[in-house]
């Protein structure tokens, strides 16, 4: 792999699908790696060392390397820009990244040296699960080199717990586990300090003692005063923050001082002097933390890590197994593209071919996926194929009941699970923060995979002579039809989260997310006669702020910590439900039938409403994220 080969993880033996490669093209290959290999020796000679001590090089190698497993999760550039940074800040090092679709190219220095790495990726593809680890791994990371954690703020013990333990299959179980134990200890210490207080107090009492007022905060009012206070500093502008804990600890020491007449006479303790000095120029707020005082190094527990075991733990993230196994995976693409169909308007007969067409469909992709095929003919066979089980399973059903003979649209539901909703998304809000190269090539990407979705789907309708013309009218009560329609929205948002490999936790938060979102799109498209542009940005705005209110409640302590996702991996599941793929569908379908007038009327169809599903998106992080606030 990557960078496994300095711990065993390598394996240079061909497969039995590289067998037949020639000699030399086998030499090139062999050598062919994605970054810079940790057997490089200005690397490998710093392994064990604590990563504040290390060169500019093994600093660099633990940056992109984070920058890279981010990407091949499939986030934007913008993200993965931000978790670079995450990583740099603490070991002193300023990043400049060019972030594309499948490679970066960034520019590390740490005022002395300069080092330019680039990682060019294979493949593309979608993993929650890497994304919700790396954030925690970005914590762990800023906790272990004596800096505050950023997104995790209640919850550092939580995250060193999973970070240790990233051999465990469910880590989400783990952390739970580490939650509610973290829970109960605090339980317990407040209850011992309440029991201690009624101890002291009654002493008093009965000494006669008059308990002295103390004027420094130690209340526990005082102590949750100044936690929000401290939760209020920019996590995105780390240098203010350490400002701000210098000058709080300045004038706490003033004000204890000038409550204590005794500890005023004495001498103040000179302070430990830096053991650096910090770069002048433009860039020398930058480094000027590096080397202080870490404000935990005084933990007599505090050991700060080495660069091998930020490697080891990165590792283990890169090489975790999905959660699911292809059978189970296949399950939730048959129950999602099901409960798209409903969405869509589809009946009982339509719900059951796209699940079979679906279930199929998905099972064969993870396994042609597993022996690393290209995406794009591995996308035309898994719809070809699923299409064909769909109308297969209809024309079953047509033997006992010949009604079902004429649902011809229930195949394009079954080719939804291929729908690509995170390089759409993440497309878009790249070209909102004004990065169109890596915007363009995901979008452009994402109409590769549905050009060859459609064209499979329009090939199995040219063969079995299909003729789709929208779904017929579900004729069911408009109180029921909206129940009906938050419990398969919920179910639907479920099974694409288990497609992209997230945590059952957060599968559920996602889903619960978008059954309100996309019930009320859908309410609003019927009974308010409302565009369903303008209901598409309206539910996926909502879906942006209900992520960034469940954000929230995390960090400040409402919800339980190890429930804090990333806000990317509930958005993007709960809103890929509103991708028009029926419209991307008929557009290709009068395509090949060059008519060409009701091509493109279901092509900008499709187009308005896709382009609303990232404009709702941005608009809700402009109101809620600072940094998306401003240009800066």
């Amino acid at each position: 792999m990557i960078f496994g080969k300095i711990f065993g993880k390598r394996n240079n033996t061909a497969g039995p699908h590289v067998a037949a490669i020639p000699a030399g093209v086998d030499k090139v290959t062999k050598y062919h790696t994605h970054s810079i290999p940790l057997d490089m020796e200005d690397i490998e000679r710093d392994l064990d060392k604590p990563v504040m001590e290390a060169g500019i090089a093994a600093k660099t190698s633990v940056i992109v390397r984070v920058g890279m497993l981010d990407l091949g999760a499939g986030t934007g550039s913008f993200r993965v820009r931000q978790m670079m940074h995450r990583i740099a800040y603490p070991v002193g090092v300023h990043v400049r990244a060019d972030v594309n679709l499948t490679d970066i190219e960034a520019s590390c220095t740490d005022g002395k040296s300069r080092v330019t790495e680039v990682i060019d990726l294979p493949t593309t593809g979608v993993n929650t699960e890497r994304i919700w680890l790396l954030e925690h791994f970005a914590d762990w990371f800023s906790v272990n080199l004596g800096h505050s954690a950023v997104y995790h703020n209640r919850g550092e013990e939580i995250t060193d717990r999973l970070v240790e333990n990233l051999n465990v299959r469910d880590v989400s179980a783990l952390s739970a586990k580490a939650a509610k134990e973290v829970r109960q200890n605090e339980r317990e210490q407040r209850m011992a300090g309440e029991t201690a207080d009624n101890a002291d107090a009654s002493t008093s009492a009965l000494s006669g003692d008059v308990p002295v007022q103390s004027t420094t905060a130690t209340t526990r009012e005082e102590r949750e005063a100044e936690i929000r206070r401290q939760q209020e500093i920019d996590a995105d502008d780390p240098v203010v923050r350490q400002m701000h804990d210098e000058e709080h600890q300045d004038s706490h020491s003033g004000s204890t001082n000038a409550g204590n007449p005794k500890s005023s006479s004495k001498p103040a303790k000179p302070r430990k002097s830096r053991n650096h000095q910090p770069p002048k120029g433009e860039y020398a707020q930058h480094f000027d933390h590096v080397g202080r005082l870490a404000p935990n190094a005084s933990d007599p527990n505090f050991k700060p890590i080495t660069v091998r075991q930020a490697h080891e733990r990165l590792d283990l993230i890169e090489h975790r197994k999905p959660l699911y196994s292809a059978a189970f995976a296949g399950f939730a693409s048959a129950i999602a593209c099901a409960s798209f169909v409903f969405l869509l308007g589809g009946g009982l007969y339509d719900m059951a071919g796209a699940f079979v067409g679906a279930g199929i469909g998905h099972y064969l992709r993870r396994r042609l996926f597993a022996k690393h095929l290209n995406q794009f003919f591995v996308t035309f066979v898994a719809v070809f194929v699923a299409a064909l089980a769909c109308t297969g399973t209809l024309r079953l059903i047509g033997l006992y009941d010949p009604i079902a003979l004429a649902h011809d649209t229930a195949y394009i539901g079954a080719m939804l699970f291929v729908i690509p909703g995170f390089p759409l998304i993440t497309g878009g809000l790249d070209i909102a923060k004004i990065d169109f190269p890596s915007g363009i090539q995901r979008l452009a990407y994402a109409l590769s995979i549905i050009l060859m979705a459609t064209l499979a789907g329009w090939a199995v309708a040219r063969i079995v002579m299909l003729n789709p013309q929208g779904f017929e009218p579900q004729g069911l009560d408009p109180w029921i039809t909206g129940i009906l329609r938050f419990v398969f929205a919920f179910i639907g948002v479920w099974g694409f989260s288990v497609m992209f490999n997230s945590p059952q936790r957060m599968c559920l938060v996602a889903a619960s997310i978008g059954a309100i979102t996309d019930t009320l799109r859908l309410e609003f498209t019927d009974l308010l006669n409302m565009p369903p542009e303008v209901a598409t940005f309206i539910g996926a705005f909502l879906a942006g702020l209900l992520a960034a209110a469940w954000r929230t409640s995390v960090r400040r302590g409402i919800l339980p910590p190890h429930l804090g996702y990333p806000r990317i991996c509930l958005t993007v599941p709960s809103i890929v439900i509103m991708v028009p793929g029926m419209y991307m569908y008929r557009a290709m379908f009068y395509l090949a039938q060059f008519n060409t007038q009701s091509a493109l009327d279901w092509a900008f169809r499709a187009f308005m409403v896709i382009i609303c599903l990232p404009i709702g998106l941005a608009m809700a992080r402009v109101a809620t994220d600072r940094s998306w606030r401003y240009d800066i």
